[in-house]
């Protein structure tokens, strides 16, 4: 839609994570030297969490670009309510086993087998798992024994564990102490400041292909940041928005006016969730209900129908214009 309007080779603010657009804050370089170093360290727990939306999926899939995979297996486990068999069955999916019915012994057998063949060829056993905090405290203490299959001194498996704050009063459980002796590291991703909010823009804007002054005001990128408190999710969706009415009015300028305008109008959304709401709970290290993540999944995909339905529209509506008016499309 717009794209073609602002002359950008993509969409430059999608919701879905790309790694190709990685920006390294201060904080999401800090939480990359952790993953860094736990790939080095080879052993243990290293913990991520993070707000709803400040890019822990975006930082997992730029790990995994780095990966050597010609020396490491790496899986990827998004988590959802899984109880203490359904996650080894999962994990092991996720390193491709497949066939894995029967009893939580042969599945553990199945995945100990894998983990061996693995050491055996000189591959080093990698699980990332995301969405930490769906995890029960004995699915979580699943983790921590098959962190105990070994070769000699030499450990099978290294997890990753990202999730969003709540997980960490998981971790605190008293049944799960010897899981937290094993975490080798632990970063919390926090909300970009206003600085970094601008240059995270100009960054996207820059790799979408934009190559002329900023498109936005200072108000506007002021505007931004206040908004949208620094979290990357909430920033890619009121630029996206905003490229949007640029492109509807014909908008060689974005400023903070138009900002107000579109964050009141995504304000009626009747799925939208602001800022403040995903944030305020982890202040006060409350749980983030599970309807608050569906009201924001629900609200992305309606804006998505939305933008393409509005974009067949413009485009049926400028060629008949064209028809019209007698000119070229």
């Amino acid at each position: 839609m717009y794209e073609s309007y602002y002359q950008l080779r993509a969409k430059p603010f999608q919701l879905t994570p790309d790694p190709s657009y990685f920006f390294g804050s201060k904080g999401h370089k800090r939480a990359m030297s952790y993953l860094e170093y736990g790939l080095h360290q080879g052993e243990g727990f290293i913990v991520v969490t993070g707000e709803i939306g400040a890019g822990k999926t975006t930082l997992v899939r730029n790990l995994f670009r780095k990966l050597p995979t010609d020396r490491i297996v790496a899986a990827h486990l998004v988590s959802t309510q899984l109880d203490s068999d359904d996650i080894l069955r999962m994990i092991g999916a996720a390193f491709g086993l497949q066939n894995l019915e029967g009893s939580k012994v042969q599945v553990l057998q199945r995945i100990e087998g894998f983990l061996r063949d693995c050491s055996t060829r000189q591959m080093r056993a990698l699980l990332i798992v995301d969405e930490a905090q769906n995890l029960t405290a004995k699915a979580v203490e699943e983790l921590r024994m098959l962190s105990n299959f070994q070769v000699g001194e030499k450990p099978l498996l290294q997890s990753f564990l990202l999730g969003q704050p709540e997980f960490r009063d998981t971790l605190r459980g008293e049944d799960l102490l010897q899981l937290r002796q094993r975490v080798i590291a632990s970063y919390h991703l926090g909300a970009m400041d206003e600085a970094e909010t601008r240059q995270y823009i100009e960054h996207r804007m820059a790799l979408a292909g934009w190559n002329r002054p900023s498109l936005f005001t200072d108000a506007a990128f002021s505007e931004i940041y206040r908004f949208a408190r620094g979290i990357p999710r909430m920033i890619n969706t009121v630029a996206d928005r905003l490229l949007l009415m640029g492109y509807l009015d014909e908008l060689s300028s974005i400023d903070a006016a138009n900002v107000t305008q579109v964050v009141d109008d995504m304000r009626q959304e009747m799925a939208f969730v602001d800022p403040e709401d995903l944030i305020q709970p982890a202040r006060q290290h409350s749980r983030v209900s599970a309807n608050t993540q569906l009201q924001l999944e629900l609200f992305e995909e309606r804006l998505n129908r939305v933008e393409e339905s509005v974009g067949n529209v413009l485009r049926l509506a400028r060629q008949v214009l064209d028809l019209v008016t007698g000119r070229r499309p």
